[in-house]
């Protein structure tokens, strides 16, 4: 009995241990769990914590002021086949379309982006404020190959307006919100997590897409991605889907790039792209065993362009960037994305491997226009002497690639063909007819001589 008894006051005395060691460093750990979540949200940073531990009616209160609803008016003729048949009746009827967007607000005056998408085309342009408030917006300004346009408005009071945020520093997991009109609803606000960075859908590396899942759907294109602070780290402008309605992801075009686009179209008139003047492809392990080499991220130089920044400060075929400034570079979309941030004549620090040595060098970009230009979705670059001797020619610009999706159908008649006129101005090369592009409006129809693949010259009107 007394042994019993004993055993009966050790096992006491081991609960009331394990109990006490619970209390002491299980139950205290989790109050300072809990200090350090509130002094964390106090920062904005969302990290780890469920959407019921944000607010985001602040940011969503001040977003939904600043998002605008982008009607774009445009006509179009539409040709009656058997009306031209019989009756010889040519020209067809005038039918007015009107397409939907968004638009976000940048500065208290009424300058506006948006895609450049949602203005393609437009004949007439009218944004429509939060407040209910409509005005007829002038065209600033596009780029299409990355999508954004800016519009002005001449409104009678001053504006509320979204303030730039760093969109390098946006983390993975972050919570973001997504304000827009999808399906003409008005001062629409979702939320959701920045699911990854420098996305690339095309697969040409030219685009740098921050990813959510916040729900986007037709009529978003346009509107602001925010942070928890309501400051702008994206522009919406597409999304992933087999049945065009949202289905899981969402693409935004970063702030850091539409504000330095729209900054050139304001203060030049067109944006002035810089190159660091390298060609190549990102590593993985099968890219990695084919070219013999054991390093599985970067950016593998493949080629360098000639007279280019990076041919000047010494960078060479095999070389593998790492780093630039002090951005990490592991794709191609992740070093086009930053170099899109910057103007020709900036210096970048690359950091790169050669045969297993770390090395940096200062580049200074090139203008883009020097070595690639773009008319009417048609990516142009110089000839090559072999080009020359082979045609017979002694000038051109050869067509890249293209960018139209109106004339991607035909894009195997026409890549590869050799420009040699437009409007019948010599396409000398492509820093003389890139000046002579940027003066001509796109919208007016050109008159475009070339030499195709198999050595005619065929005239088309674009």
């Amino acid at each position: 009995m007394k042994r019993l008894s004993s055993l009966f006051l050790v096992s006491l005395l081991s609960g009331a241990t394990t109990l006490g060691a619970y209390k002491l460093f299980i139950e205290e750990k989790g109050s300072r769990d809990s200090i350090v979540t509130t002094a964390s949200n106090n920062y904005g940073r969302a990290v780890g914590l469920s959407a019921e531990g944000v607010d985001f009616t602040a940011a969503a209160e001040n977003t939904v002021h600043t998002v605008v609803h982008v009607k774009n008016v445009s006509v179009r003729t539409v040709s009656d086949p058997m009306m031209e048949f019989f009756y010889g009746a040519r020209g067809g009827q005038q039918q007015e379309q009107v397409g939907t967007g968004s638009g976000v607000i940048i500065s208290e005056d009424g300058y506006i982006v948006t895609n450049n998408h949602v203005v393609q085309g437009a004949s007439e342009l009218e944004v429509t404020l939060n407040n209910n408030k409509s005005y007829m917006a002038k065209l600033i300004g596009t780029d299409s190959k990355m999508d954004i346009a800016l519009l002005k408005i001449n409104a009678d009071e001053k504006l509320p307006y979204s303030t730039f945020a760093d969109s390098d520093q946006v983390k993975v997991g972050e919570w973001v919100l997504a304000v827009g009109n999808p399906y003409n609803l008005t001062s629409t606000v979702t939320a959701g997590i920045v699911s990854a960075k420098a996305r690339n859908l095309e697969n040409n590396g030219l685009q740098s897409f921050i990813q959510t899942d916040a729900a986007v759907n037709p009529g978003n294109s346009g509107g602001a991605l925010v942070n928890t602070h309501g400051e702008l780290i994206g522009i919406n402008t597409m999304i992933s889907s087999p049945t065009g309605s949202y289905a899981g992801y969402s693409f935004a075009i970063p702030s850091n790039i539409t504000r330095k686009i729209i900054e050139d179209i304001m203060e030049f008139g067109n944006v002035q792209r810089g190159i660091l003047g390298v060609e190549g492809g990102e590593l993985n392990s099968k890219a990695s065993k084919e070219l013999g080499i054991n390093d599985t991220e970067g950016f593998y130089i493949s080629k360098i362009t000639k007279n280019s920044g990076a041919e000047k400060a010494g960078l060479q075929k095999g070389d593998i960037i790492k780093k630039l400034d002090s951005q990490n570079i592991n794709t191609f979309s992740e070093l086009s994305g930053y170099i899109n941030t910057k103007r020709p004549n900036d210096k970048v620090q690359v950091t790169f491997l050669r045969n297993g040595e770390t090395k940096t060098a200062s580049v200074t970009l090139i203008k883009y226009d020097l070595v690639t230009a773009e008319f009417k979705g048609l990516e142009l670059e110089d000839i090559e002497a072999a080009d020359k001797k082979k045609f017979r020619i002694d000038y051109g610009v050869r067509i890249k690639d293209i960018n139209n999706e109106n004339l991607k159908p035909y894009a195997d008649q026409l890549k590869g063909n050799i420009i040699l006129s437009v409007d019948n101005v010599k396409a000398t090369d492509v820093e003389t007819i890139s000046k002579f592009l940027n003066k001509k409006d796109e919208n007016q129809a050109a008159n475009i001589q070339m030499i195709n693949r198999l050595g005619q010259v065929v005239q088309i009107i674009l």
